[in-house]
């Protein structure tokens, strides 16, 4: 299938790789020619401009717009719109509020086109595991774009079936869901990242409490010469708590066992307060992922153990640095 990716940051140029790896034509835009230039050595069409973008692809054209959300991607997706033709599809596989979404597949769809949101999960991992997708949009251009979403999903791998499935959407098993009308996809992932949230802070809070009970401010008599890499590493070796983060987070603490290399000041990228948000609108109570939303602000004055843990697991899946 042949497809244009427009920004090709930590996840945009991996999603293209993946891609051209899959057989697709993939044609790529950037704003810096760079890593357009590296990914055209891999088999991509590079354009120069949006304009190219369009004149590189055959109706009905494909545009997968992966860039920061907010302006810069609310202004791509206006430009697209005034470019593109009837029957052509817009793709937002960046972190949108999906309230965002639904606008936006409103004011297009008097120009005939299509717009479909992916809620994308798979951070610097993705070319090598795959993508977990959350998609919102219309069922019949949703199937259309199969091959895309199949080409990027992780697949069934070596994970466990799920008893009991029956006859559910195979598509989940394989990484990737329809998840309903336009915004759908991102209110999922939305919710999936203010999930993240609690349980990085969770593991967080816990791995403090075991490096508290290593403090010279305890009794002799009451301390413990815990080791963090250890402890982690056995939890991952069928622990009812293993998951991918413990993994990196085993993975951090075993290269710096003190997390020195990180200061401990945690952002937030909009989805967990989007998250809460959600929940006061819905009147759910959310204590969890209220709290861990409210540590990472904490987290800007002074920073614990904890909290360079969690910067360890934001850079391990995402390559998310601290702020300067």
């Amino acid at each position: 299938m042949q497809i244009g990716i427009v920004g090709l940051g930590r996840m945009g140029a991996n999603i293209a790789r993946r891609l051209i790896r899959g057989k697709h034509e993939v044609v790529v835009w950037n704003r810096s020619s760079g890593p357009a230039e590296e990914v055209g050595k891999e088999g991509a069409s590079v354009a120069k401009d949006f304009d190219d973008v369009i004149a590189k692809l055959k109706a009905p054209r494909v545009v997968w717009i992966m860039l920061p959300a907010g302006q810069v991607t609310e202004e791509a997706v206006k430009e697209f719109a005034g470019k593109l033709s009837p029957g052509d599809i817009i793709i937002d596989g960046g972190n949108t509020h999906y309230k965002d979404d639904v606008r936006r597949a409103k004011e297009i769809e008097p120009k005939q086109l299509h717009y479909v949101d992916v809620g994308t999960s798979g951070g610097v991992w993705g070319l090598q595991r795959g993508y977990c997708m959350m998609i919102g949009g219309p069922d019949a251009i949703v199937k259309h774009l199969d091959p895309v979403f199949d080409t990027l999903a992780p697949g069934l791998g070596d994970i466990p079936r799920t008893p009991n499935r029956g006859n559910r959407d195979s598509r989940a098993e394989r990484g990737y869901i329809h998840a309903g009308p336009a915004g759908a996809g991102h209110f999922v992932k939305m919710v999936h990242n203010g999930i993240e949230y609690g349980l990085m802070q969770a593991y967080a809070e816990g791995f403090d409490i075991l490096k508290g009970k290593n403090s010279e401010e305890l009794p002799q008599a009451q301390r413990y010469n815990l080791d963090m890499a250890d402890i982690a590493e056995v939890w991952r070796r069928g622990s009812v708590v293993s998951s991918w983060l413990l993994d990196l987070s085993a993975a951090g603490l075993a290269q710096h066992p003190t997390l020195e290399n990180y200061a401990g000041e945690v952002s937030d990228s909009g989805e967990g307060r989007w998250t809460i948000e959600a929940a006061i609108e819905e009147a759910v109570p959310a204590n969890v992922l209220s709290a861990s939303l409210y540590a990472r602000f904490r987290s800007r004055k002074e920073h614990t153990f904890g909290e360079r843990l969690l910067s360890a697991m934001r850079f391990g899946f995402g390559g998310h640095v601290e702020p300067k």
